[in-house]
């Protein structure tokens, strides 16, 4: 796979565990492109998900942590797909289930300088913690009706994101209007330049 620039970190699936798979772009396509591709990126996924408040002590994420995300991350892409589908993930639920049962780390409400309150975690939270977090998230996802029925599959070509469809009469196409909705466009146009010469 393909490694990016930090700017390439998405953050606009709709839900935590979807922004997690969403760390892989283009996986139907040739080159699929790793957006976790360093302990770095991790850590700052991590804070821009929203997993951890920004300040957040996370010196003990290394290789094997990058490792574990990605291995839930794979997994919650094989169960989300599944599901969207209309097949059964049975097995794999199971080890989303297994990985939700760890609990998250205890949030704090603690001052900042200013006075007003922020969130903060009690003490530097270990790996387990976060992945449950996340494979919480995804069973709360997966159980809620509402929310499960407004999933839907980006119908960019290459495409394998999966988001919540918050948009008004969700009607929403594409995981970004910029993205794979501007490729959509494009291509379109060129077929009908192509048609029309033709």
């Amino acid at each position: 796979m393909v490694a990016t620039a930090p700017y390439d970190l998405r953050f606009d699936a709709g839900r935590l565990c979807l922004d997690l798979v969403a760390t892989v772009g283009g996986r139907f396509s040739e080159e699929p492109v790793e957006r976790l591709d360093s302990p770095a990126r991790l850590r700052a996924w991590l804070v821009g998900a929203g997993v951890v408040p920004a300040g957040t002590p996370l010196d003990g994420v290394d290789s094997a942590w990058l490792a574990r995300f990605r291995a839930a991350r794979d997994l919650l892409h094989r169960v989300v797909h599944a599901e969207v589908g209309g097949r059964a993930a049975d097995p794999d639920l199971e080890r989303v289930n297994a990985l939700a049962a760890t609990a998250p780390p205890a949030p704090r409400a603690v001052r900042a300088a200013d006075g007003t309150l922020v969130r903060a975690v009690a003490g530097e939270p270990d790996c387990e913690e976060l992945v449950g977090r996340v494979a919480r998230d995804a069973v709360e996802l997966l159980t809620d009706p509402a929310a499960r029925g407004r999933l839907r599959q980006c119908e960019g070509e290459t495409c394998s994101l999966v988001y919540l469809d918050t948009s008004r009469g969700h009607r929403r196409r594409w995981c970004s209007s910029e993205v794979c909705g501007n490729r959509e466009r494009v291509a379109r146009h060129r077929r009908r330049l192509v048609n029309g010469r033709g």
